[in-house]
């Protein structure tokens, strides 16, 4: 029950970080084997409070949570007032303590400054924009406490006093996943910070992706829709929901094709939201899995002949990129300060150009 309490939503980080669900890996609700649960954010209701439903009151200070969510939450007995469970239909008054109890203690530790290499793009006083390379988690979570883009900025920025890696209000505005490569924007000042994140949130970004997906393609652009949501098979794994279903949060893709190579297709994706391996779940979804992404069936030979000789020039292309093939090519703002608009473009890296020019190559013996 409430697997996807904890969802890493490469949409806009939240503005109000008072309740945000942890980043730690949450196997379930069920209390540890003693009964102990353990606390992992806080709100105080004001004075000046009037009488609201708990779970209407958590949806002001969770904004990327939804109210389902949260009412899973309460039927698990993970939303606790004044020390004791609650009902979702519970009504919140001035000086009550709502908390959120989980089965783990919340692990807690300061962000490190680590000296590890970054590619800066643009910087200045309000931000900068940081080409990621693929293979670096970009904030700090299980498995993965340090190493981190977020403890390579904090070096980065060791000496600018108003910086601090610790302070939720300034820093990524967000995030792409650790083997996806491409651009990232940062705030240095809680101002800017604000003011990007609203951007996110009212989709005024512009940002496309690069992929190599599996399969042809009988249009030459498309749009998917349907809500990214927690896999209840497979809690690793995002997987698609209808759109007019309260499962998941509502997602827009839309894919052009730039190149075929056969058996596989070269597409361009645009965002219109950004959740959780929205595109990777998104083209599943439409029978196109990414290329070498094992989580969602791409390190699967899906489309070809079945022959020795092709067998191994796919394994090869597998070798040549072990990880999905996606990359965040452009990145696209309003400068927060100067109202300036930006716009970035990644390069396609190493191991994606190699990979392309091989199936390039293939799709020339086609013909």
């Amino acid at each position: 029950m409430m697997d996807d309490l904890q969802e890493l939503d490469e949409e806009a980080l939240s503005l109000d970080d008072e309740l945000e669900l942890d980043d730690e890996g949450v196997e379930g609700l069920e209390a540890a084997p003693d009964g102990t649960l353990y606390e992992h954010r806080r709100v105080v209701a004001d004075k000046g409070q009037t009488l609201l439903r708990v779970d209407k009151f958590l949806m002001e200070h969770l904004r990327d949570t939804s109210r389902a969510r949260i009412q899973r939450a309460a039927e698990a007995g993970c939303i606790h007032v004044n020390d004791r469970p609650v009902k979702s239909n519970y009504r919140v008054k001035p000086f009550d303590v709502v908390t959120l109890m989980l089965d783990h203690p919340r692990f807690e530790t300061e962000i490190t400054a680590e000296d590890i290499p970054l590619t800066i793009v643009y910087e200045d006083d309000d931000l900068l924009v940081v080409d990621k390379a693929a293979g670096m988690v970009v904030h700090p979570g299980v498995g993965n406490y340090t190493g981190t883009l977020v403890n390579a900025l904090a070096w980065h920025l060791r000496e600018d006093p108003k910086y601090n890696p610790n302070d939720p209000n300034v820093g990524l505005v967000h995030r792409i996943d650790k083997d996806t490569s491409g651009l990232l924007v940062v705030a240095k000042t809680p101002e800017a910070k604000t003011h990007l994140c609203h951007q996110f949130f009212v989709k005024s970004t512009r940002r496309l992706y690069n992929a190599l997906v599996w399969g042809g393609f009988d249009a030459e652009e498309g749009r998917i829709e349907g809500n990214i949501g927690r896999d209840p098979r497979d809690r690793q794994r995002m997987t698609v929901f209808p759109p007019d279903s309260e499962v998941g949060k509502p997602a827009v893709t839309h894919w052009r094709v730039l190149e075929a190579f056969g058996p596989v297709t070269w597409v361009e994706c645009r965002l219109e939201t950004g959740r959780t391996h929205q595109i990777r779940a998104h083209m599943k979804h439409i029978g196109h899995p990414l290329f070498s992404d094992e989580r969602y069936g791409g390190c699967e030979i899906l489309r070809g002949q079945p022959t020795a000789k092709y067998k191994q020039f796919v394994q090869n292309a597998f070798a040549l990129c072990p990880r999905q093939a996606l990359h965040a090519r452009t990145l696209g703002f309003r400068h927060p300060r100067t109202g300036e608009e930006m716009d970035f473009e990644s390069p396609l890296p190493a191991d994606l150009t190699e990979l392309t020019n091989k199936w390039r190559a293939y799709a020339r013996t086609l013909i």
